[in-house]
């Protein structure tokens, strides 16, 4: 009787943790499937513009120009304002017309030239402005904070593999846990099926 009990107490145990774990599972893995989802669809409908989620914009620091305040290898997430909202010191990220890249750095001067704003630049950890003036059309938003060396998972999260991944990690737990409840269904009827027939 005590082993019985002793093994039920373990089974138990057993289903508690991976109810557990499949919960943490769902939890971080079907909002990776949402973010990524959402960049992906933005991306198809605005080729040619940076995909946000909910107003916010990530981007992965490939050089050492903004430290010590962003290092290379950091996240960045920055968030799109209104024109007016860009001050001096502001930290921003935007768009370079000459090899089409984004680049993060700080402004550093504000000035008007045939009506339009123009925007000069510079990396914290660099001599020298930037050589190119940019237009707010350019601007992808105001830095809001970053995520320590945290560019690769970024990275690895607006994959399209990643996307397919996460599916089907989703498809296997859910096909397993419906195995699980076959088996334990079938235990019950087998029971209740042999206490009848007692």
């Amino acid at each position: 009787m005590y082993k019985i009990d002793k093994i039920q107490k373990e089974k138990q145990r057993i289903s508690t943790i991976t109810r557990v774990i499949s919960a943490i599972i769902y939890i971080i893995l079907i909002p990776m499937i949402i973010f990524n989802f959402t960049l992906i669809i933005k991306s198809f409908i605005n080729p040619n513009k940076t995909p946000d989620f909910f107003g916010y914009k990530s981007f992965v620091i490939m050089s050492g120009s903004m430290e010590p305040t962003i290092l290379k290898g950091d996240a960045i997430f920055v968030k799109e304002v209104l024109e007016e909202e860009i001050k001096v010191n502001d930290i921003i990220s935007f768009e370079t017309t000459q090899n089409h890249t984004n680049v993060t750095h700080r402004v550093v001067e504000i000035t008007t030239e045939n009506g339009v704003k123009k925007y000069t630049t510079k990396g914290d950890n660099n001599n020298t402005e930037d050589k190119e003036k940019i237009t707010y059309e350019q601007i992808e938003g105001i830095y809001q904070f970053k995520i320590n060396q945290f560019g690769i998972v970024i990275n690895i999260l607006k994959s399209k593999i990643t996307l397919v991944l996460l599916i089907v990690v989703i498809v296997i737990i859910s096909c397993y846990k419906g195995r699980i409840e076959k088996k334990k269904e079938k235990r019950r009827e087998k029971r209740k099926k042999y206490e009848n027939d007692k």
